[in-house]
């Protein structure tokens, strides 16, 4: 008899922090992993960890996220996005070009790689009513748009857009689309705690805690799917 293959999920933008985090869970879930990104060394120690296949990848350029998908055989069942680019300054000083660059990166990304999953999850029969996963990074810049960070409030009010586009011409096809606002800062290796005001711990997002959530959308039963959830630390004010 043979075995049933075991679920694929793909991470596109791969790092340390909450990617890693994310490999992690779905290993100990049973994925087998993929991670894509632009800086190889840094995936090597996380694709020893958890058997992942590594992807040498631009997410911004078109060729290269089609060579992307292309290089993975069967079945994909998550994709998530998480790159993004910022750029700083005011709105009088900013380089277009480098404005230009970080478009590219947190929308269009977005939309090639969005647009690849959804090409290969339509053709996939439905395991318990769903075709596969798509969820996307986002940021509280996709809600509000913050003084001198014009480009990623750019970048990410239309990644959201995509997100919902595609959630609501998805979702009737069997595929679960969802975008994720990590409303506050991530704590990762490079950056501590940052205790609020009033000495509170928790001030900054677990990694770990946030890969909860991911999780739970991926398991999500199609009866209730959400298309948009935020996720912020106790103490942040809304």
């Amino acid at each position: 008899m043979n075995q049933k293959a075991n679920p694929v999920a793909l991470i596109v933008g791969a790092g340390p922090g909450l990617s890693a985090s994310l490999a992690r869970r779905l290993h100990s879930e049973g994925y087998d992993i993929h991670l894509a990104a632009r800086d190889m060394p840094k995936l090597a120690d996380l694709a020893a960890e958890t058997g992942a296949v590594i992807h040498e990848t631009d997410a911004s350029k078109t060729e290269q996220v089609a060579a992307l998908f292309d290089a993975i055989d069967g079945a994909l069942d998550v994709v998530v996005y998480n790159p993004s680019q910022r750029v700083r300054g005011a709105i009088t000083d900013v380089d277009p070009e480098e404005v230009r660059k970080a478009i590219d990166v947190t929308a269009f990304g977005a939309f090639l790689v969005g647009q690849q999953a959804a090409r290969r999850m339509l053709v996939q029969d439905p395991v318990d009513g769903c075709r596969g996963t798509i969820l996307f990074t986002g940021a509280s810049a996709g809600v509000k748009g913050f003084p001198q960070s014009a480009p990623f409030a750019m970048g990410k009010f239309a990644q959201r857009g995509l997100a919902q586009s595609m959630s609501r011409e998805l979702h009737p096809q069997g595929i679960h689309v969802a975008w994720i606002n990590i409303d506050g800062g991530i704590r990762n290796e490079s950056r501590s705690e940052r205790i609020d005001p009033a000495g509170n711990p928790d001030s900054m997002l677990d990694p770990i805690a946030i890969v909860e959530t991911y999780l739970t959308l991926i398991k999500q039963h199609r009866s209730a799917w959400s298309e948009e959830i935020t996720l912020r630390p106790w103490v942040e004010r809304f």
